[in-house]
């Protein structure tokens, strides 16, 4: 009697991730160690004597450190994230108070941003754009019911983050505020939130953020620098105005890698922030193009991801992270680009930063584990 085999529908049990996403981290965070070692070579020569220092301190205590994390995280079951959130998130409160605190925090440029713990130091708020998605994905989903209600769900919501942005504007970082303010934002709506809470977010958002930029000079002149370049050239306007410079010297094609005059002491936080107008300048057009393409890329594979996820935790969850990377890129690539005003937020898996890179890197790997059990299709 012949046999017949019927084909059945069914979920991935843990056996495969997303290969695709999987190869466009480790694309990008290879890309970001060459533009480091390249970017850095003097000023890691002037500051520290070695010409590689920044591109063997993001090898050794960052990307290696990120890839053991990301290969633990794809391994644990994203569900058991639910049952930490809210330790998780008062953790990363707590941390975010002790930068605060004499003997534990730290101030660099006048910013209260880093946790001293011995002889290393780490951005608690990189660890909050995690927690926060997790929190909030898990919140959310227990409240599936409650979230267009004004009291139960838009309320509650509110009082979280203004409690988070209480914090990050007292470190000083707006640029952090905003990232997480977006992606909190995203999974919100995700979730189920009423276009007119959206709207009043949106409105309320606006009047918050021109409050935040009145409360401090420096924030106002970066605005009218933003608005009139030529006001300030050699002060506030310089970053900018040095970042547009290298980006047309490149052009199409770029100066070639390694060969960046600006570089060279004229572009400030080369390894940093302003990494990008470097690319511009060393690969061009076309190398500037490569990167976006990247992150679009990439986007698009977690977008799916979301999509197929099993549940909305997980759904929620790859929201929140694609929202962190892909809102953190284009605001870093604006801002060094002159299309917004500077706000000193790193390129995500580009610029120089350990703390960045292990969070960044964990959260891939939160993804990598949900795609395991993301419907065939």
């Amino acid at each position: 009697m012949e046999k017949r085999t019927v084909s059945m529908p069914h979920r991935q049990t843990g056996n495969q991730i997303d290969s695709k996403l999987l190869s466009t981290i480790l694309i990008l965070i290879v890309f970001g160690l060459v533009m480091i070692a390249s970017a850095g070579i003097s000023y890691s020569r002037a500051r520290f004597g070695d010409p590689y220092y920044f591109f063997k301190h993001q090898l050794i205590y960052g990307v290696l450190p990120g890839i053991v994390a990301l290969y633990v995280m794809q391994k644990i079951n994203y569900k058991f994230w639910k049952k930490i959130s809210l330790p998780f998130f008062i953790l990363s409160i707590i941390c975010l108070i002790l930068v605060f605190v004499p003997g534990f925090g730290s101030k660099i440029y006048g910013a209260s941003r880093w946790l001293q713990l011995g002889s290393f130091s780490f951005q608690p708020s990189e660890m909050l754009k995690l927690s926060i998605i997790i929190y909030l994905s898990a919140w959310l989903e227990s409240r599936s019911d409650k979230v267009k209600d004004f009291y139960e769900g838009l309320v509650p919501f509110l009082i979280v983050i203004g409690a988070v942005s209480f914090l990050l504007i007292k470190q000083p970082d707006v640029g952090t505020l905003g990232v997480t303010i977006l992606i909190s934002i995203s999974i919100f709506f995700v979730s189920g939130a009423k276009i007119s809470h959206m709207f009043f977010m949106g409105i309320s958002g606006i009047a918050a953020l021109g409050i935040i930029i009145k409360m401090e000079a420096y924030r106002m002149n970066r605005l009218l620098v933003f608005l009139h370049p030529e006001l300030d050239p050699r002060g506030v306007g310089y970053q900018i105005n040095q970042a547009l410079l290298a980006i047309g010297t490149g052009g199409v094609l770029g100066v070639g890698l390694g060969k960046s005059m600006q570089k060279f002491n004229y572009l400030p936080e080369p390894v940093g922030d302003s990494i990008f107008a470097i690319i511009g300048e060393e690969l061009g057009l076309l190398g500037a193009v490569f990167l976006i393409s990247l992150f679009i890329y990439l986007m698009i594979r977690i977008l799916k991801i979301a999509n197929n996820a099993p549940d909305n935790f997980g759904k929620f969850m790859a929201v929140g992270i694609v929202s962190w990377i892909v809102f953190q890129a284009f605001i870093n690539i604006g801002a060094i680009s002159g299309l917004i005003p500077l706000t000193g937020i790193p390129l995500p898996f580009i610029s120089y930063g350990g703390t960045s890179i292990i969070f960044l890197m964990s959260a891939a790997g939160i993804v990598l584990n949900i795609s395991k059990y993301c419907n065939n299709n």
